[in-house]
């Protein structure tokens, strides 16, 4: 999502160009209709059977999935007037969210978030074009978090099937940001679990883990905010395409973005805070460590003062068999014993006072 892509340099405007990693993708075409009485819902093959959404008075969807394909793109931005411009930004894959204006449409680039098979947060750019009487969806591969709207009108849930195509822009627009709310709830889990464990055993493995989670926070926020502001664009919209009666739900959409933000933000404080503890914790295991090698040394040094005064005071005629005694049998026991005995009286001394 984040690697830049543009077109080569003194590329003519509008021109199309498929990203290498979609070259000889076929793109598939879904259709559903739909009015208050009725829904149809079927897979298109051909442009030319996309054109009979355009003589009635149903609400369209098409959904397209793939890129591979830069003339049915062309063909499908002819027969429904898409600007070039916005045909252009469809293959520019990896783009901030935003909004455009053009002859009586919009167009809408979101990010939708998701999580594959090895948990791992996978963006996906969606790009929508909205106008009186369809909405197209563009995506890059298939599979989607659109479920929940296509099973709203397969039922009749909710407003889907009784309002027009601004509403079902909106409820794929919320869909999209709903979709995050999982995986920051996630996040959050595996926030408060790593916090547990680095109390415990504080490793650089923790210290990784704790940067790939404000990867993924930077991520999503990057993710949120745009469309935050498209959103808004969207409440104060002037070209007559989104009605009076469905502002207030972009609004409801809107809060959602918010309140996102507002736990994306506490979530970076969050991870300011458990890489604090973690060198807090590294700091507590080192005084420890030094409490512990202090109070060894601590022990060793009047042993090795009593051990160098006895060693310095050999008869140097005497022979190397008589040389320890110093004329006295018992002086090497009397000497170890000693230095077990101050040995032994420092631990004492030294957990009386807790410093061990």
């Amino acid at each position: 999502m984040n690697k830049l892509r543009y077109p080569p340099p003194g590329t003519a405007p509008a021109t199309l160009i498929v990203p290498q990693e979609h070259q000889g993708q076929k793109p598939m075409v879904s259709l559903i209709e739909y009015d208050a009485h009725s829904i149809e819902e079927r897979k298109v093959d051909t442009i030319d059977d996309l054109l009979s959404c355009l003589d009635n008075d149903k609400v369209s969807w098409i959904n397209v999935h793939g890129l591979g394909d830069a003339q049915f793109f062309q063909q499908l931005g002819s027969h429904f007037r898409i600007h070039q411009l916005a045909l252009e930004d469809i293959f520019n894959v990896g783009q901030r969210p935003k909004i455009e204006e053009y002859d009586h449409q919009l167009f809408i680039v979101l990010a939708m978030a998701y999580q594959n098979k090895e948990q791992e947060v996978v963006f996906e750019q969606v790009s929508m074009v909205l106008a009186e009487k369809f909405v197209i969806t563009i995506q890059e591969d298939a599979g989607d978090v659109f479920d929940p709207v296509r099973q709203r009108l397969r039922e009749r849930g909710g407003n889907a099937r009784f309002m027009k195509a601004d509403y079902l822009a909106y409820a794929l627009i919320d869909a999209v940001i709903d979709g995050y709310f999982p995986i920051i709830e996630s996040l959050g889990d595996s926030m408060d679990d790593l916090q547990e464990t680095l109390l415990e055993n504080p490793t650089r493995e923790r210290v990784r883990q704790l940067h790939e989670f404000r990867r993924v926070i930077a991520q999503i926020r990057r993710a949120v905010w745009p469309q935050r502001d498209v959103l808004g664009r969207l409440m104060r919209d002037e070209t007559g395409l989104v009605a009076v009666r469905t502002k207030p739900f972009f609004r409801d959409c809107y809060d959602h973005a918010v309140v996102m933000l507002d736990l994306l933000e506490n979530f970076r404080e969050h991870t300011r805070d458990i890489m604090d503890l973690y060198l807090s914790s590294i700091n507590i295991r080192t005084s420890d460590i030094l409490r512990v090698l202090t109070v060894i040394s601590s022990i060793f040094i009047p042993l090795t003062f009593i051990a160098g005064v006895y060693g310095m005071n050999f008869d140097p005629k005497a022979s190397p068999i008589n040389m320890p005694e110093l004329e006295w049998p018992f002086g090497y026991p009397f000497a170890i014993c000693l230095m077990l005995a101050v040995a032994v009286g420092m631990i004492v001394f030294f957990r009386h006072k807790k410093w061990l």
